[in-house]
């Protein structure tokens, strides 16, 4: 293979209307989808040899730790930078995730991810002003889980596979899941454990999920979201009960 093929779904801002523009990049073993787009922004020139504006896109951390560099391969919502262009079905097609709104080309604004994040109320209340001392230590137990649910970095892809996050409800998303489990564990946490379960109880909260469990089938970093989405319902079952008995 001397030549990699890439079909890019461009849109010059937010209300323009998308488009496809196809550039053929030369190959070299181990490359990823940003090494790709790299050499397009170095070399901005279409299959058809027209020189045209650099295709629009980002990248941070490289490790696939950051997210941002998340969008759609080949129909499939991942990030560029664990992308190898060996194991993936040529040509290669390129898309925004379209669940988010679209900035320019590959770019898109993920501000609501973090908004959904506020709602739930998805942190630990520590005031540091003032020497606390030593935490309570957790259970081993519970701090594997902790580790495992602290992987998320709002990448966005659960987002993007999941059905019943569109435009239609206000779903906030199935990666809020192990968010909430996440902070309800912490020792400090658990106090606010009663409020955090209820505002995911409002709209646009649990209720929302219709389990396909596409979301745990995406996550690049094998995230248990439907052992979390489980979890967050016994607890919102609990929390149900304390409310009506005024037990909170």
């Amino acid at each position: 293979m001397e030549k990699i093929h890439l079909i890019i779904e461009r849109q010059e801002d937010p209300d323009s209307k998308p488009y496809d523009e196809e550039f053929m990049v030369p190959y070299s073993p181990n490359m990823n989808i940003i090494s790709a787009l790299m050499y397009i922004r170095q070399n901005p020139v279409n299959k058809d040899g027209e020189n045209i504006m650099p295709v629009q896109w980002e990248m941070s951390c490289l490790e696939e730790v950051c997210g941002i560099c998340s969008m759609l391969i080949n129909g499939v919502p991942r990030q560029a930078c664990s992308t190898l262009v060996d194991k993936i079905e040529h040509p290669i097609r390129l898309k925004p995730m379209r669940t988010f709104p679209v900035v320019r080309d590959l770019i898109i604004d993920r501000e609501g991810m973090f908004d959904s994040l506020k709602k739930v109320k998805a942190w630990i209340p520590i005031d540091g002003t003032y020497d606390l001392g030593p935490g309570p230590r957790m259970n081993e137990n519970k701090r594997v889980m902790a580790y495992e649910l602290s992987k998320c970095f709002t990448c966005g892809v659960c987002l993007e596979a999941c059905p019943n996050v569109n435009d239609k409800n206000e779903f906030l998303g199935p990666f809020v899941f192990p968010q909430v489990r996440l902070k309800n564990a912490h020792p400090t946490g658990g106090m606010n454990k009663g409020e955090r379960v209820q505002s995911f109880m409002d709209d646009g909260g649990l209720q929302r999920c219709g389990n396909s469990q596409n979301c745990v089938q995406v996550c690049p970093k094998g995230i248990p979201i439907t052992t979390s989405i489980g979890a967050v319902n016994r607890e919102a079952t609990v929390q149900s009960f304390k409310s009506f008995f005024g037990a909170d």
